[in-house]
């Protein structure tokens, strides 16, 4: 009984990692991707295995089922959020793909934050099938048969949802060494408090975007022009705690900067690039959001 076990744990325990980037992918929530993960577990072990011809297959079809429904609830709760929202930060590593190859800008594109905020106005079935296809290349007859849906469904679900993501999806270089340089140098910017230099890196209609939830300060609507945003970015360092002290990381496929204050999370920004200038600005407060980094 033991070996069985044991052998079943290994085949989940195979495809963990891909079953975490649907779900990641389709709820821009950690913990709830954790969730629903673990409750894939719970299924795939409790699972008839002889009816399971492609573990796989039916891990994956669990998982983005489980995905639905978690976020059908986590839709409900959103209308209830204060301020602006935005993704809980995962961090990345890409193994097995080198730091400027195609596939690791396939797969940190599909997870960046500025794309699961669009996907967050998709519908569940929509973006179901936009992660499956996107992100992880799997054939419409495949996501058809996974969902339970006709393949003719699926590619309109999936035409639906490119078109939807194309016309919102913020413009971003993700060359990681260009964004790499020019965030370095914004994020050094900002923490001097430099409003010339930040105003020379920031692209004239760019944005900032700050969730909070309610729980920290961060501005309750979205800044738009460099102006507004620069100011604001020299304010926030002018009046940052005396124990702060920096972190670089890499999360959602790009190069971030946490702020720890007493050791702990304070915020963590990262930025978007296009044509040499900073796009968007993201700066995540939300206490909960930060926990796991």
């Amino acid at each position: 009984m033991g070996a069985v076990t044991a052998q079943f744990t290994d085949v989940f325990e195979e495809h963990r990692s891909l079953l975490t980037g649907v779900a990641y992918r389709m709820l821009g929530r950690v913990a709830d991707a954790e969730d629903v993960v673990q409750e894939a577990w719970l299924r795939w072990y409790h699972a008839d295995r002889a009816q399971v011809r492609e573990p796989r297959a039916y891990l994956v079809r669990v998982t983005t089922r489980l995905a639905i429904d978690r976020l059908r609830q986590a839709q409900t709760r959103a209308e209830a959020y204060v301020g602006p929202w935005l993704p809980e930060p995962c961090p990345t590593e890409y193994a097995g793909t080198a730091p400027d190859s195609a596939e690791r800008a396939v797969l940190a594109d599909t997870v960046s934050l500025a794309v699961l905020v669009v996907l967050e106005s998709l519908s569940p079935l929509e973006r179901a099938v936009f992660v499956l296809r996107e992100a992880f290349g799997y054939p419409y007859a495949e996501i058809a048969a996974l969902l339970e849906r006709t393949e003719p469904a699926v590619r309109q679900l999936a035409g639906r949802a490119r078109r939807h993501v194309a016309e919102r999806r913020p413009r971003y270089d993700v060359d990681p060494t260009r964004r790499r340089d020019l965030t370095e140098r914004f994020l050094a910017a900002a923490a001097g408090g430099d409003l010339e230099a930040l105003m020379s890196l920031l692209a004239p209609d760019v944005r900032l975007v700050g969730d909070s939830g309610g729980k920290a300060k961060a501005p309750l609507r979205v800044l738009h022009t460099a102006e507004k945003v620069g100011r604001f970015l020299v304010g926030v360092a002018r009046t940052a705690p005396a124990d702060l002290s920096f972190r670089a990381l890499e999360v959602n496929g790009g190069p971030a900067l946490l702020l720890l204050s007493g050791g702990k999370p304070d915020s963590l920004f990262q930025a978007d690039v296009a044509d040499g200038r900073v796009t968007a600005v993201y700066i995540i407060r939300n206490p909960h959001k930060l926990r796991h980094l």
